[in-house]
């Protein structure tokens, strides 16, 4: 099946460069071009595609803005965030938004073409390495601390499993290593997957692992939170 691709880049060279190194992939289809964020919602809803590789950086209305716009609609297509920086702040609050990952703009082609095969496929663009480098960097921004203890409350309800699903998720494990470690089938890891996604009102397992590190349940190999009341 064929994967249709929306590039997003106010650089024309930048976009003549995806569509050279693109293009060629029999396994894509790049159905169209946007110049900046304010084009995405009329490509998108003209053009129906299935993954948008999106420039973060426009003048007019950023990638930030044009992802939450995009992925608050139904049947929203998947964001690949395209960057300069492996940890910019932007990047985090995109992926926040509902981005499923992001890919840096001097990535080979055949790694990119990777990239947007799994994000179509329903799997987040993050390594475990990439993961831990970001969540490091969500610990350093000034609003971490409240940050906390909502996400600490939006994971109160969790089932013992759900936690050490979602926590799994949080260390960027798959799908298949969630499921040799806690001695699940692969589908059952799915379902538990889905299911956080509804229970908590997010839109991917990038969301997932954000939330996880937010409520400090990767502070310790056991999942639970350290006691901070001494700080």
């Amino acid at each position: 099946m064929t994967i249709r691709l929306l590039l997003v880049d106010d650089d024309p060279l930048v976009r003549a460069g995806l569509t050279l190194m693109l293009g060629g992939d029999p396994a894509l289809e790049i159905v169209g071009e946007g110049s900046d964020g304010d084009e995405v919602p009329e490509l998108v809803a003209r053009l129906a595609p299935d993954v948008v590789l999106m420039d973060i950086r426009m003048p007019r209305v950023d990638g930030l803005t044009a992802t939450e716009l995009l992925r608050g609609r139904p049947d929203a297509p998947e964001v690949i965030v395209l960057t300069t920086f492996h940890a910019d702040e932007q990047v985090l609050r995109a992926l926040r938004a509902g981005a499923a990952g992001f890919v840096l703009k001097d990535t080979p082609p055949a790694e990119i073409v990777a990239a947007v095969r799994r994000v179509a496929a329903g799997d987040p663009v993050l390594s475990p390495a990439v993961t831990r480098q970001l969540m490091g960097h969500v610990a350093a921004l000034s609003e971490a601390r409240p940050r906390r203890n909502t996400a600490a409350e939006r994971l109160a309800g969790l089932a013992d499993r759900e936690r050490e699903v979602a926590v799994a998720v949080g260390r960027g494990a798959s799908n298949a290593e969630i499921a040799e470690r806690l001695y699940m089938s692969v589908p059952t890891v799915k379902t538990y997957v889905s299911r956080l996604l509804a229970k908590l009102g997010l839109n991917n397992r990038v969301q997932i692992a954000l939330l996880v590190h937010d409520a400090g349940l990767l502070d310790r190999e056991d999942g639970l939170p350290h006691d901070r009341t001494g700080e």
